[in-house]
């Protein structure tokens, strides 16, 4: 028999439930899952935890009010340099966040995909970092020099969303452009992942389409496959699309002004499916 993990945007929201720690694949602009972003921003759920290399998928699901804590590094559009809809929010108070270095971050989602409690890590040592992440304790080191390290600990991650350009049906994904960013690990560290993609091809047609390190996925870790093209949009996802720019000022405009923002999300946000929302944008 086959093994088929297909599955819609609504289907993997119906898996959610309020109060989750949901982590999100990509980094800043780049290759983010917004077509799954979209339908948890159009759904019921609330107080979500999110663990992210922070983009538009932060922005919007705080401007929708569906995150209770934000947990980042950095939180940007990479061409406009902070996420207006997070700064909103946090300028707000309406959310709250736990903030360290992207070494920290990268080590949180690690000690979570080797299931250690924690990894050591002289990153945030002497900064502030301490004093903005409650309950960030030290550890001493085992061996002679007795060190002093910050033990960072392991991410706590009910579901990671990430966005890859191509999968089987599966659930075996596959990158094409030159930075994986930490999509795998963020598969590892969650008890559950779903994944969209720009295309469901054959199993055979990974393997002529890449080198196997480009294979990043394994389909273990996959619970669920959506068959997304654009789904990424507005973010980048190149070599299939690079990001959409004037959209991007679009949406960040959109912070500026109440009424702004609510044409905008009436027009992008809240539409019935992903179809409906690229036929919206053109694409």
């Amino acid at each position: 028999m086959t093994l088929d993990k297909r599955v819609t945007e609504d289907d993997v929201v119906a898996e959610l439930r309020d109060g989750m720690t949901i982590a999100v694949g990509g980094w800043g602009s780049r290759r983010k899952p917004m077509s799954l972003i979209r339908a948890v921003a159009r759904s019921p759920l609330r107080d979500l935890t999110v663990v992210s290399y922070g983009g538009p998928d932060v922005g919007l699901l705080c401007a929708t009010g569906k995150v209770s804590r934000v947990v980042f590094s950095f939180v940007s559009l990479d061409t406009i340099p902070l996420e207006p809809h997070f700064r909103a929010a946090r300028q707000a108070g309406a959310v709250a966040t736990t903030e360290m270095d992207e070494g920290m971050f990268l080590l949180g989602l690690q000690a979570a995909a080797w299931r250690v409690p924690f990894l050591p890590t002289r990153a945030g040592l002497g900064t502030d970092v301490p004093a903005l992440f409650p309950g960030l304790r030290t550890v001493t080191s085992p061996y002679d020099d007795g060190e002093e390290l910050i033990a960072m600990p392991a991410f706590d991650i009910d579901v990671a969303l990430i966005h890859m350009h191509r999968a089987d049906a599966a659930g075996n994904g596959q990158y094409l452009n030159l930075d994986p960013y930490f999509d795998d690990l963020m598969a590892q560290a969650a008890r559950r992942t779903f994944m969209s993609v720009e295309e469901v091809v054959a199993t055979d047609d990974l393997a002529a389409g890449g080198p196997p390190q480009s294979q990043l996925i394994p389909r273990v870790f996959v619970d669920g496959v959506v068959e997304a093209p654009f789904g990424a949009h507005f973010t980048e996802c190149p070599p299939d699309y690079g990001r959409d720019e004037a959209f991007q000022k679009e949406y960040a405009a959109s912070a500026k002004d109440p009424d702004a923002w609510q044409a905008f999300r009436a027009r992008y946000v809240d539409v019935a499916s992903h179809d409906e929302y690229r036929r919206a944008v053109g694409r």
